[in-house]
């Protein structure tokens, strides 16, 4: 999330980020930076170009990336137990009755609201947010 942070912090029409720098802005190793932003560019949320003048950027406008999406393509689902995801649902193994399970209630309205506040939050808000705090 704090790589994506800082390329939504640069300028429209700037050169490519260099890795190395958003490492450090981010105090994200590099190696795990590597990792990330592979996967970041894999689904389609950065674009990277090569050689000594390259590096990355946000593929999309910042306001058309929410954390929600991040999340979900770095961590997987957003649902705490399998049984309310939305996106890898699976019965739990010792379940009676889902219709009646208690937690299965409960766990729907987390993840319902978990949701709601991850997608509403693009990283161009959150970079508003943070500069309307500073």
């Amino acid at each position: 999330m704090r790589a994506m942070l800082v390329l939504a912090g640069e300028q429209v029409g700037q050169p490519p980020v260099p890795m190395s720098r958003i490492a450090a802005e981010a105090q994200i190793p590099r190696k795990f930076l590597e990792i990330i932003l592979g996967e970041l560019r894999q689904a389609g949320f950065v674009n990277s170009t090569r050689g000594k003048a390259g590096g990355f950027h946000l593929a999309r406008p910042s306001h058309l990336i929410s954390f929600g999406d991040i999340i979900r393509t770095i961590e997987g689902p957003l649902a705490l137990v399998p049984c309310v995801s939305r996106t890898a649902y699976r019965r739990c193994k010792d379940c009676r009755s889902e219709a009646s399970c208690e937690i299965r209630h409960a766990m729907m309205r987390v993840r319902d609201e978990t949701a709601r506040i991850l997608d509403g939050t693009s990283l161009a808000s959150a970079t508003a947010e943070d500069l309307a705090a500073a």
